[in-house]
């Protein structure tokens, strides 16, 4: 197994912060992906924005990404606007940006964010897509034996994702150390390195079990691996393999091509706050280092209730 990883020294923030930007593009838009769940067109539209953003840079005096402030976001702003660009246009750019500095903070390559400082126009806002319990119930029950080679691995998958509102990244790296059935919780390492405790309900701890008793043993066979999912190979069971397995089973029960593991992790905590629960524990359940993070989701249920209203209100 391999070591976790330890935090970035701010002598390491520095000498990352001397790269050029456009050499993270790359492992930022899989970020988007396999993360985020985000498609392809947004992805592509991304890659667009902020490639026109690098080519602009590549003409200032400076290619560290450490370099990017104010006084060169502005300049890249009127740019823009010189190109007579529509308001919503000059409006994506910039959340592209914003997003992509966001991640460079969230991996420690630079340690704060300027470009959040900036004034937009008012600007389009990204709701995760959630599925509906009763869609989970269907996504945790898709994996079949007569369809699935190995369904019960695939089903303690799903029910933990579900349940611990866990990154792909995050159960891709758990171990069997680092489960505790009989208490019912689960460490894992999350952004930052930071290691918190994830509750696991009964459901959920049963699927574990079953897998573990019936499906691990046969892919640990030629392996001593301490991973808690394997592949067929015996290897641990990749985020890329997490996020096509989460994309099967919502294909096969007819749900969104939207849907990925961040979709049960969006889930998790709407239906948590659906259900009274406090944000800073849902905060606190999902690792968020900012509560302004967190708030995105009861954005999500108050769009849900608007709907209820409309549909429901006889002046709807």
């Amino acid at each position: 197994m391999p070591p976790r990883k330890k935090p970035r020294s701010a002598a390491a923030v520095a000498a990352t912060g001397g790269q050029n930007p456009a050499q993270y593009l790359t492992s930022f838009l899989q970020y988007l992906e396999v993360e985020c769940g985000m498609s392809a067109n947004t992805l592509s539209a991304y890659r667009s924005d902020l490639v026109q953003f690098f080519t602009w840079y590549a003409t200032q005096r400076t290619v560290r990404v450490a370099d990017v402030d104010l006084k060169l976001l502005t300049g890249y702003l009127q740019h823009l606007n010189e190109r007579q660009l529509a308001p919503t246009t000059v409006s994506r750019h910039l959340v592209a940006i914003k997003m992509f500095f966001r991640y460079l903070v969230l991996e420690g390559i630079l340690l704060q964010n300027v470009v959040d400082l900036l004034n937009s126009p008012k600007l389009w806002q990204y709701l995760p897509t959630v599925l509906s319990p009763g869609m989970v119930d269907k996504l945790l029950a898709a994996p079949q034996a007569e369809f699935d080679r190995y369904p019960r691995r695939d089903r303690a998958l799903l029910a933990l994702l579900y349940a611990t509102g866990c990154r792909a990244s995050e159960v891709s790296d758990l171990t069997l150390s680092d489960l505790h059935l009989d208490e019912n919780f689960a460490r894992c390492v999350g952004k930052g390195n930071k290691e918190r405790i994830v509750s696991l309900n009964p459901l959920t701890v049963a699927a574990i079990q079953t897998y573990l008793e019936q499906e691990r043993p046969e892919l640990a066979q030629f392996r001593d691996a301490d991973w808690l999912f394997m592949s067929r190979s015996g290897g641990g069971l990749s985020r890329i393999s997490i996020w096509r397995l989460v994309k099967r089973y919502a294909a096969r029960i007819g749900a969104s091509q939207r849907v990925s593991p961040h979709t049960l992790r969006h889930s998790f905590a709407t239906h948590l706050l659906a259900g009274g629960a406090d944000i800073r524990a849902v905060q606190e359940l999902l690792g968020h280092a900012s509560i302004s993070t967190t708030q995105i989701y009861t954005q999500v249920e108050h769009s849900r209730l608007k709907a209820v209203h409309r549909a429901c209100h006889p002046r709807g």
